[in-house]
């Protein structure tokens, strides 16, 4: 990769970072729980960004491969795991959950555009498999395509059950891209890949896909359903 489309590409993917971020901060901005204290949350997810930038160069997810679990799973991913876990498990959280705004919720899912963007060229530099691209099996842009669509018809017609549907198909696309990421990494779990390994998930700032846009992306579509499933629908 050249020194000019190594800068244009981490230049648009720390941009759609912050495109993530401005998303949660509207998701934030949507409840009466968390409007007053947005600023400082997001605050809290920017240092949360630097510490990962900060491991991925140093070269912490990078070296060592061998170990198990990898790196950037243990530091990285089950952080944000354990987290949304304890949201959902705790009633005044899950209380703040239900508060959220449906609509800022799904929105979220329109960064995915970008995402499937900057890994069609992060496989044309050869840092990730050509499975990891919507050339490949990754599907994951259709979220991101639909996105403003079926909020509109959410709106225009009161379907609930329409709304569902699309978050469950979603949060499959959403499965599965994990699942090639994971397992196309240069780790003791790799199954796939082996031509062109998925490099990118311990460099700067790839790093930010699974240790930040995926965790909050999945909770957009967990609360959304929590939400629908309740008839709370707001």
């Amino acid at each position: 990769m050249s020194n000019i489309s190594q800068t244009w590409l981490s230049t648009f993917f720390i941009l759609t970072t912050l495109l993530c971020l401005f998303f949660v901060y509207k998701i934030l901005k949507s409840s009466i729980y968390t409007r007053q204290h947005t600023t400082k949350i997001c605050l809290i997810m920017l240092v949360w960004l630097i510490i990962q930038a900060f491991l991925t160069l140093k070269g912490v997810y990078s070296t060592d491969t061998n170990f198990l679990p990898p790196k950037i799973l243990l530091f990285g991913v089950l952080p944000t795991i354990l987290f949304q876990i304890i949201l959902f498990s705790i009633p005044n959280f899950r209380k703040v959950i239900s508060s959220f705004s449906l609509d800022s919720l799904a929105l979220l899912s329109i960064v995915r555009i970008p995402v499937e963007i900057a890994l069609l060229l992060l496989f044309l530099n050869k840092l990730v498999p050509q499975s990891m691209t919507f050339e490949g099996q990754n599907f994951d842009i259709i979220s991101g395509l639909t996105t403003p669509i079926i909020v509109y018809l959410f709106h225009k017609y009161k379907n609930p059950k329409v709304f569902l549907a699309w978050h469950f198909l979603c949060l499959a696309l959403l499965v599965n891209i994990v699942y090639l990421g994971i397992f196309s990494a240069t780790t003791p779990l790799q199954r796939l890949g082996f031509e062109q390994p998925n490099l990118a998930i311990v460099q700067f700032p790839y790093c930010w896909l699974p240790t930040f846009i995926v965790p909050w992306v999945l909770f957009s579509h967990l609360a959304s359903i929590k939400i629908l499933l309740s008839g709370k629908a707001n």
